[in-house]
């Protein structure tokens, strides 16, 4: 995605944690899944090219948001990673256009396929589910 050498610092917290986090920088005085803030915009954006910036996910939020979708806590996790990346990359569903949102939803679908697939990959499930060996019936 243009930033094979990035760096971000990735913290995780409860819901109280990011409300105060959300209510001293962003004006919202209610808990959110996740926040970025970018370092590569506005005044000073660009002195360090290879750092990105900041992801802060509440692990209370994601948890509650994972069981209402009924979708695993793990994977819940990795897309709100990943929502908060593309934030950092410049993608924006909040202030920009619906093309822009749309974008932003296209590219978390892509890339949240891609982790899903290399993670089955790994764990040999799609072996098993093309039937291409793995685990037999006995």
């Amino acid at each position: 995605m243009g930033f094979p050498e990035g760096e971000l610092s990735l913290l995780i917290v409860d819901n109280t944690e990011i409300q105060q986090i959300n209510r001293e920088y962003l004006d919202r005085d209610h808990p959110t899944n996740v926040i970025s803030f970018a370092m590569q915009e506005g005044e000073g954006g660009g002195i360090q090219p290879q750092l990105l910036g900041d992801v802060v996910i509440s692990v209370e939020r994601a948890a509650a948001d994972a069981c209402e979708a009924d979708v695993p806590f793990e994977h819940e996790l990795v897309f709100l990673l990943l929502h908060g990346i593309l934030h950092l990359l410049g993608y924006d569903h909040e202030r920009g256009t619906e093309a822009q949102a749309a974008e932003m939803e296209a590219k978390e679908r892509e890339v949240f396929s891609l982790l899903l697939q290399d993670q089955l990959d790994a764990q040999g499930y799609s072996a098993r589910l093309l039937g291409k060996g793995g685990a037999s019936g006995a």
